[in-house]
C-alpha cells in the first residue's frame, strides 16, 4: 500500500513476511533479492530487504526516488514487469544502473501491489541464465508479489501504522541461522571445493582459514576469524582488491587476482562464490616480479584509502547530478540521495551572490531557522559557511562544543549537533556552499571525509550548470511569454478559449504559437503554428512569423497569400527552422470558414447535431523549404453552435502511435465533451497532459464556437 514499510524486527507478521519473501528467491532460482517498499509520501522506494548479498552492498539505492530511471522505480511508476536480460541490455536501457553494477547479470523488478501500489521486487541472477524469462517464471513472480502484498497489507492493518524499519535488514536464503558455526562453515567450504584454503559468508568475513592458508597470509587464525580480510591484512586493503569481491559475490562467476603479500611474497587469490558465501584459494604464485620500490610514508601520513562500497556510492551519485536540470533539481537531488547516503538530517545549499549567501534550497529546517541564516555576508563571523567558501576548505564539525568555540552562536540557531560546510568551487571560482547537518553529534572518518569533498566538486559543476540553465529558461520563457497574446480579444458572434502547455522536459520552452485577430465588426482570423524546436532561437523564430502573420491578415488578404507572404519572408530570413501554421478566416457575415495550412495537423470540427470529424485541409508544405509553394485553400459553413478546435502536433503525436490514430482519439474526445465551458472542455481534451502527463512537446490549443447571430 502506498506509503506501507514493514514492521520492526521479531514481529511475527515481519517474520512471515521475511520466509516469504527467502522463499521467493529460493524458488525463483535468483542469486540476490531486495524488497523495495513506498515511503510514506511516495516519492521514494526504501530498501526494506535484501537476501544474498551484503547491506553494504546497496548503500547506493537504499533510498530510490520513485520518479528515477532505475527498473525498481520503473515497475511501480508503470507498473509493469521490468526485465533486464543480459548487461549489455542494462547499459542500453539503464546506464546510470550499469555504472554502479558493472558485472555480468540478469534482472527483473516487478511491481508489489495490493489494494494500492506496496512497492516493488527485484531479483538478480548470474549471467549464466537464458537471457529471456519464461511465461511460467513472470507468472510466478506475479504471483509471489500478491503473496508478499497480502503480508504487507495484514501487516499495516494489524500494526494500525505505517511506521518501518529505519534500516534495510538482510534476510538468509536458508534456515534463517545469522551466522555458521566453525564447523558448519568448514562442511560448506569442503563441499565447495576439492581442497581449500579459508572460506568467507556473504559479509566478507573470515569463517574458516586452514593452516596453509595462515602461513601464506602471515596471520594466525584467530586474528583472522570474524574479520575482512581488507580490515585484519593491510596489503589487501585496496579497493581494487574488494571489488574482485564484491564481483564474486553479485556475479556469482568464479574470480582471480594477484595480490603482494609484503615484502615480496606474491600470492594468487581464487575466489568461488556460491549462496552462502565464498571459498578462496590461496597459492603462491612465483609469476610476477616484484614491484618497483615506491617513497615510503609513514603509517600517519598515508590516506585511508575510501571502501569499495563508497567509491560506487560516489559513482552512483555522480551519473545521478548528470541529469539534473534545474537548481530545484539539484537541490532535490542532494536531499533525496545525498542526504540518506551520509545519515544527514538537514541540508542548506547556498550560493554567492553579491557578497551574500542566499539559500537556494534546503531540508530539515524551520522557516524561521532559513530567514535567520539567509543573506549572510560571505565574511560573515555567524557560521562557518563564508570562511569554506573563501578558502576553499571543507569544515568539519563532530560536537556542537567543537562549533562553539569559533562559532558560539550557530548551535543555538540551528538546534544541530555536527555539520559538514562543503565549498563548492570551480576552477578556483566560488559558486556556493553544501552544509549537511545532523540532530546529533556524527564523527566524520577519513574515508568519509575524503568521499564528502570529492562529492562536493560533482555538486558544484551540477549547481553551476543548473544555474546556467534556470538563466538561459527564465530568458527564454519571458521571451516566449512576451510573444505569446495576453489575451484573446472580443468578438461578437464567437466564443473563445486558448491554453498553452510547455514541455515537461528540456528548457520548457517552445515554437507553439496561437492567436486570434479581429478583422473588423463581421470577420476574425484564428492561426495556430508550431516552430521546430525548443530554445531561444524557436522562440524568437515563433515572434517574427506570429507577426509576420498579424501583419498580412490585418490587410484583409486571403488565407493561402498569408501563409505565401510568411513563407517568403522565412526562406528570405533562412532560419534553418521549419514552421507548420493553420490559418482560419472567419466570416461571420458570410457564416464562412477559409483555411489554409502549412504542414499543419488538420482541426476538428464539431457541428450542432454532434457530427465530429477533423476538418480536411489539404497541407501545403511546411512554412520556410519553398519560396514559391502554394497552399491550398478549404472553405467551410460556419452554422451557429459549431466547434472548431485548433491544435498543434504535442497534442497527439506520441512515440509508436499512428497519427490518424491519435487525431481519431481526439475527435472521441471532442464530440463526447461539455461545451458550455471551454476551459473545461480543454481540459478534456488534454486529459492526463492537463495534469502530471509527461509531454516531451509543447502543446498549444484554440477553441472556438460560433454562438449567435452576428
Amino acid at each position: 500500500m502506498g506509503g506501507m514499510t514493514g514492521t520492526g524486527d521479531g514481529a511475527p507478521d515481519a517474520d512471515a513476511l521475511d520466509a516469504a519473501f527467502a522463499e521467493t528467491v529460493r524458488r525463483t532460482g535468483a542469486s540476490i533479492g531486495a524488497l523495495y517498499l513506498l515511503a510514506p509520501d511516495e516519492r521514494l522506494l526504501l530498501l526494506d530487504l535484501l537476501c544474498g548479498a551484503p547491506v553494504e552492498f546497496a548503500a547506493p539505492w537504499t533510498k530510490v526516488p520513485l520518479a528515477s530511471p532505475a527498473p525498481v522505480a520503473d515497475a511501480v511508476r508503470e507498473d509493469r514487469l521490468v526485465w533486464v536480460g543480459s548487461q549489455e541490455e542494462m547499459v542500453r536501457s539503464y546506464p546510470r544502473t550499469a555504472l554502479v553494477l558493472p558485472y555480468p547479470l540478469a534482472l527483473v523488478a516487478a511491481p508489489v501491489n495490493g489494494v494500492r501500489p506496496c512497492g516493488s521486487l527485484l531479483l538478480m541472477w548470474p549471467a549464466t541464465r537464458p537471457p529471456y524469462m519464461t511465461q511460467r517464471e513472470r507468472g510466478n513472480i506475479t504471483s509471489s508479489c500478491r503473496r508478499l502484498a497480502r503480508l504487507l497489507e495484514e501487516t499495516a492493518e494489524k500494526a494500525g501504522s505505517r511506521a518501518g524499519r529505519a534500516q534495510p535488514r538482510a534476510v538468509p536464503v536458508g534456515t534463517g541461522h545469522r551466522s555458521a558455526s566453525p564447523e558448519a562453515a568448514l562442511s560448506d567450504f569442503v563441499e565447495r571445493l576439492p581442497g581449500g584454503s579459508c572460506a568467507l559468508d556473504l559479509e566478507g568475513r573470515f569463517t574458516y582459514v586452514s593452516s596453509g592458508a595462515c602461513a601464506l597470509l602471515g596471520r594466525d587464525a584467530g586474528q583472522l576469524l570474524g574479520t575482512q580480510p581488507w580490515q585484519s591484512l593491510r596489503w589487501l586493503d585496496d579497493p581494487s582488491y574488494e571489488e574482485r569481491y564484491r564481483a564474486a559475490v553479485i556475479s556469482r562467476e568464479p574470480v582471480s587476482f594477484t595480490a603482494c603479500r609484503p615484502p615480496g611474497q606474491w600470492l594468487d587469490i581464487h575466489l568461488y562464490p556460491d549462496a552462502s558465501g565464498i571459498s578462496a584459494r590461496v597459492v603462491p604464485s612465483g609469476a610476477h616480479p616484484p614491484p618497483s620500490p615506491a617513497p615510503r610514508r609513514s603509517a600517519r601520513d598515508a590516506p585511508t584509502p575510501a571502501r569499495a562500497g563508497q567509491l560506487y556510492q560516489l559513482l552512483h551519485l555522480a551519473a545521478a547530478l548528470t541529469e539534473v536540470v534545474g537548481v530545484q533539481d539539484v537541490v532535490d537531488l542532494v536531499a533525496d540521495q545525498i542526504m540518506p547516503a551520509f545519515g544527514a538530517q538537514g541540508l542548506v545549499l547556498s550560493t554567492a551572490d553579491a557578497g551574500r549567501l542566499r539559500i537556494t534550497g534546503h531540508r530539515g529546517y524551520p522557516s524561521h531557522t532559513i530567514r535567520r541564516l539567509d543573506g549572510l555576508p560571505l565574511d560573515t563571523s555567524f557560521t562557518p559557511a563564508g570562511q569554506a567558501l573563501g578558502s576553499g576548505i571543507p569544515a568539519f564539525f563532530a560536537t556542537p562544543e567543537e562549533m562553539r568555540r569559533n562559532y558560539p552562536e550557530a548551535p543555538l540557531v540551528s538546534g544541530k549537533q555536527a555539520w559538514a560546510f562543503l565549498p563548492l568551487i570551480i576552477s578556483g571560482r566560488p559558486v556556493g556552499v553544501c552544509i549537511l547537518s545532523y540532530d546529533s553529534p556524527h564523527t566524520f572518518p577519513a574515508e568519509e571525509r575524503a568521499v564528502m569533498t570529492s562529492l562536493a566538486g560533482l555538486i558544484a559543476q551540477a549547481f553551476d550548470r543548473a544555474r546556467l540553465y534556470d538563466t538561459k529558461h527564465a530568458l527564454a520563457h519571458g521571451l516566449q511569454q512576451a510573444l505569446l497574446p495576453r489575451g484573446l480579444p472580443p468578438i461578437t458572434g464567437l466564443r473563445v478559449a486558448a491554453r498553452y502547455l510547455p514541455a515537461t522536459r528540456g528548457m520548457e520552452i517552445g515554437g507553439d504559437f496561437y492567436d486570434l485577430i479581429r478583422l473588423g465588426e463581421t470577420a476574425a482570423a484564428a492561426v495556430i503554428g508550431d516552430v521546430q524546436g525548443h530554445n531561444v532561437a524557436a522562440a524568437a523564430l515563433m515572434g517574427q512569423v506570429r507577426t509576420a502573420v498579424h501583419a498580412h491578415a490585418t490587410l484583409g488578404t486571403p488565407p493561402d497569400q498569408v501563409l505565401h507572404r510568411t513563407n517568403r519572408l522565412l526562406t528570405d530570413l533562412g532560419p534553418d527552422l521549419f514552421t507548420s501554421c493553420l490559418y482560419a478566416h472567419l466570416d461571420l457575415a458570410r457564416r464562412r470558414v477559409t483555411l489554409a495550412a502549412a504542414g499543419h495537423p488538420p482541426p476538428v470540427l464539431r457541428l450542432p447535431d454532434g457530427e465530429t470529424r477533423p476538418v480536411v485541409v489539404p497541407p501545403g508544405p511546411l512554412l520556410g523549404i519553398d519560396p514559391d509553394a502554394v497552399f491550398p485553400v478549404t472553405e467551410i459553413p460556419l452554422t451557429t453552435g459549431m466547434l472548431l478546435v485548433l491544435y498543434t502536433d504535442g497534442l497527439v503525436e506520441r512515440p509508436g502511435t499512428d497519427l490518424d490514430e491519435s487525431i481519431a482519439h481526439l475527435t472521441h474526445r471532442l464530440a463526447a465533451a461539455d461545451d458550455r465551458d471551454l476551459d473545461l472542455l480543454i481540459d478534456t481534451l488534454l486529459g492526463k497532459a492537463a495534469t502530471t502527463g509527461q509531454r516531451t512537446d509543447d502543446i498549444a490549443l484554440l477553441v472556438l464556437q460560433h454562438a449567435t447571430h452576428p
